[in-house]
């Protein structure tokens, strides 16, 4: 019996025979799918990788004009969200009109100098400066759909069963 964490859900490798295998995890979905509309228990399968590579993608160039313009951006945010909360005091008696603190235009400017101050300063001293932004993730060379030894020809009926019913 394998050991389970707090979901319910193994925690080791799963045991059974392999019922196909792919190159691309969208085709192991494919083929899960398909034996599940054909009525397979949807609990006996897995998809596993193997000969797993970490890959880091490129995405764009960082640079202090990119991180100041994008600083900018958010401080015309907070500076609209300060001009809506302090922007306006209310009159002396309830006939008075409310007051303006200051003008959008001043409460926008000062938002997008604080923002852009504030990146530029976390940029240059953030310990790993790079010129560029990536995204890491996972993948695997090879994907097999494992089923229980007991269980492998049910998940052949129901793949056969499961292209009927697409069809």
């Amino acid at each position: 019996m394998a050991k389970r964490n707090l979901r319910g859900l193994a925690t080791s490798l799963p045991n059974g025979s392999a019922v196909a295998d792919f190159n691309n995890y969208q085709d192991a979905v494919s083929y899960v799918e398909r034996i599940i509309i054909g009525d397979f228990p949807v609990s006996s399968i897995a998809i596993v990788g193997s000969n797993l590579s970490s890959v880091e993608r490129v995405r764009a160039k960082i640079s202090y004009g990119k991180i100041a313009l994008n600083g900018a951006m958010m401080g015309v945010w907070l500076g609209l969200l300060a001009f809506i909360i302090f922007g306006t005091v209310p009159g002396e008696t309830a006939a008075d009109p409310a007051q303006p603190l200051f003008n959008l235009g001043s409460a926008i400017l000062v938002g997008a100098g604080i923002g852009m101050l504030f990146q530029v300063i976390r940029f240059s001293l953030s310990k790993t400066k790079r010129g560029f932004a990536s995204s890491s993730q996972i993948v695997a060379t090879k994907y097999e759909v494992l089923v229980p030894s007991e269980l492998v020809s049910q998940a052949n009926s129901a793949y056969q069963k499961g292209g009927e019913e697409q069809a």
